[in-house]
């Protein structure tokens, strides 16, 4: 990755604050979830197979996470307008920040170079936070693999 990448905030580190525009254009602010679990999930693109798959799994476990005290949050760089399309598309219950920016994504330390077929690119690595009720890191999970991760997240909510 070059240099100029953010590192990621750690386990305990105070979770950067931010405001975006969601799906149907309202704002949201990490201070709106105060006193809550967050799961904030960076993905890189909305309508891609694994973002899709992801989104998905996401959506079938709100009751789940809820009933466990925790708001699900996705962010990625595509426009409110990509949002709304791809929740009505989808049907996704969760809501989707549009990043267009990039500022959240570089504080979270998850815009960077990536390779694809010997290519390399600037885009978004997949990544889940888990937010503490105290506003604090209370989980990382890096290079995220799709199978699996909605629970595994779950989990770490409930314990």
């Amino acid at each position: 990755m070059p240099s100029d990448t953010a590192t990621p905030p750690q386990e305990g580190d105070t979770a950067p604050a931010f405001s975006l525009p969601r799906d149907g254009g309202a704002l949201v602010s990490l201070s709106d979830f105060a006193g809550r679990h967050v799961v904030l999930y960076f993905y890189p693109k909305d309508d891609t197979p694994g973002c899709t798959t992801e989104a998905l799994d996401f959506t079938a476990a709100m009751d789940a996470f809820a009933a466990a005290g925790a708001v699900v949050l996705g962010i990625s760089k595509d426009s409110v307008t990509k949002h709304d399309k791809f929740v009505a598309k989808r049907g996704l219950g969760i809501p989707l920040l549009s990043d267009e920016q990039g500022d959240v994504c570089e504080r979270y330390g998850v815009w960077g170079e990536k390779q694809m077929y010997g290519k390399s690119y600037m885009g978004i690595e997949r990544m889940t936070f888990l937010i503490g009720p105290d506003g604090r890191i209370a989980r990382v999970w890096r290079k995220v693999k799709v199978p699996g991760h909605v629970d595994a997240v779950l989990d770490a909510v409930r314990a």
